[in-house]
């Protein structure tokens, strides 16, 4: 039996051959990271290889580790077995692996998009003979509309609850969602303040991303203070003590789920702006076909229901069991 080239164990995904992980849901020595988020970077490896950029967020995340930071399309060999990293446009420094043996290539994308979002670098098509794809909103229900409609009705509510003499409340996770709403709100409607938890990441990704200005929210802000101006906030900070200096207030969302009903409601905020890090079905499908792959695994979201579809395009389509979040993280996990 031929072992393939890469696997999916109790750990993560295992490329037997190099002794090496692709984000590891549990410790191991050597592990390549796609990206900063929770559920793709944790803590414990003995050994963290990662896009360069990436390499500030997760230590940021994680505290002291072993970590080196390579380029874009940079290869490095392990046992014979060759890698690269190539842009995921899921979040600032997120990546895809490309992995390569005797002629054969896999390639795992961890979390992607394919719209362009101004602060990440764009998804790259790297072809393939096996796709690993997530499918966080693999249902035909998700189609995106465009980044620069959804912010400038985000923009226009600031206006309008500034109008009212309201605070604006925003709700995305602090790494990537936040980054993505803050360099398009415009400061001239108002101050932005922020959260610590986004204050502490956008610090460290200012470097790299010409941000708007921000206010870090302490215990000397006042209550007038927020009269007309907008606060960015992760999901975990809802309902929390600190919102109540701020009313009168009106909050709202941006995910992906705000494209269902429903999803409003459940997450008790009285506005949603469908924004996502991920890809819609359409981008999904147009991705899939663009790497030429014909055996395609499908990792986590809607994972049976998409893979059904592919394998009735004639794709050669299954799932597998893993760790990942997609877009659940931000409902319900707490702030790291």
């Amino acid at each position: 039996m031929i072992t393939p080239l890469l696997a999916f164990n109790e750990n993560g995904i295992y490329c037997s051959i190099a002794d090496v992980y692709l984000d590891p849901w549990k410790p191991v020595d050597k592990a390549i990271i796609t990206h900063g988020h929770a559920d793709h970077s944790r803590w414990g490896h003995k050994k963290y290889i990662t896009h360069k950029t990436n390499v500030p967020i997760i230590v940021h995340r994680l505290g002291n580790i072993n970590v080196s930071g390579i380029e874009w399309n940079e290869s490095f060999i392990i046992n014979n077995v060759k890698f690269s990293l190539h842009p995921a446009g899921h979040i600032i420094g997120s990546s895809q692996v490309r992995v390569e043996h005797k002629g054969e290539v896999w390639v795992f994308t961890g979390d992607y998009k394919t719209e362009d979002d101004g602060i990440s670098v764009p998804y790259e098509v790297v072809k393939c003979n096996t796709f690993i794809t997530e499918c966080t909103f693999g249902l035909p229900a998700f189609k995106w509309i465009p980044q620069a409609e959804v912010m400038e009705n985000i923009n226009n509510w600031w206006l309008e609850n500034q109008a009212e003499g309201k605070t604006s409340v925003l709700f995305g996770y602090s790494l990537g969602k936040a980054q993505r709403l803050l360099k398009y709100l415009n400061p001239e409607i108002g101050r932005i303040y922020t959260h610590g938890a986004i204050e502490n990441m956008t610090n460290v990704l200012r470097p790299l991303v010409d941000f708007p200005h921000t206010t870090l929210i302490t215990r000397d802000t006042k209550k007038e203070d927020f009269v007309g101006n907008i606060v960015l906030a992760p999901p975990s900070a809802h309902g929390g003590t600190w919102i109540r200096k701020m009313t009168p207030f009106v909050t709202a969302s941006a995910s992906g789920w705000m494209a269902f009903r429903g999803a409003r409601r459940r997450r008790a905020v009285d506005k949603g702006f469908v924004l996502s890090d991920h890809c819609d079905w359409y981008s999904l499908l147009d991705s899939i076909k663009a790497t030429g792959a014909e055996k395609i695994i499908c990792t986590h979201g809607y994972t049976d229901i998409f893979s059904k579809y592919l394998r009735e395009l004639g794709y050669d389509a299954r799932t597998e069991k893993t760790q990942y979040e997609g877009e659940l993280s931000e409902i319900d996990k707490t702030e790291e």
